[in-house]
């Protein structure tokens, strides 16, 4: 017999699914909560990211995002540190996590930057543009 026929219909679509780890970067571009936003935007404008993770030593305390760098350009707080924009204690995933599942907690978080966790080590960084990767199967853009 078939081993995805004796599944239930949720268990057969995550086996299709790829893993977070699969498909996420793992060199994340990571910052100290003291650094400043310039800073910040200059270097995640070198990485061409959207996202870097903030942490205190080896613990994860917060994301920073290319929508905070653009609050803060448009509310005059350009001036200030990353802790002052970060988003604190972000939702995290496991890199064994199917990319439903990923795409399940970023679309109900209303959010596209998802930190990869294996215990309480950062190890990679998910973008709803990896997910989408996965979606579209390498098809080639329509009249190209």
């Amino acid at each position: 017999m078939n081993a995805l026929l004796s599944l239930a219909a949720a268990e057969v679509y995550d086996r299709q699914m790829p893993t977070v780890g699969e498909i996420m970067t793992p060199d994340v571009l990571g910052l100290e909560p003291a650094t400043s936003l310039v800073d910040a935007a200059r270097r995640m404008h070198e990485r061409r990211v959207g996202a870097v993770v903030v942490s205190e030593g080896d613990r994860l305390v917060g994301i920073v995002t290319e929508r905070d760098i653009l609050r803060a350009v448009a509310t005059g707080a350009i001036g200030g540190s990353v802790a002052d924009v970060m988003t604190h204690g972000p939702d995290t995933i496991g890199p064994d996590e199917s990319a439903g599942q990923a795409a399940a907690l970023m679309i109900h978080g209303g959010f596209r930057h998802l930190p990869v966790v294996d215990g309480s080590n950062v190890v990679g960084m998910l973008s709803i543009r990896d997910l989408v990767r996965v979606s579209v199967d390498d098809e080639a853009p329509r009249g190209v």
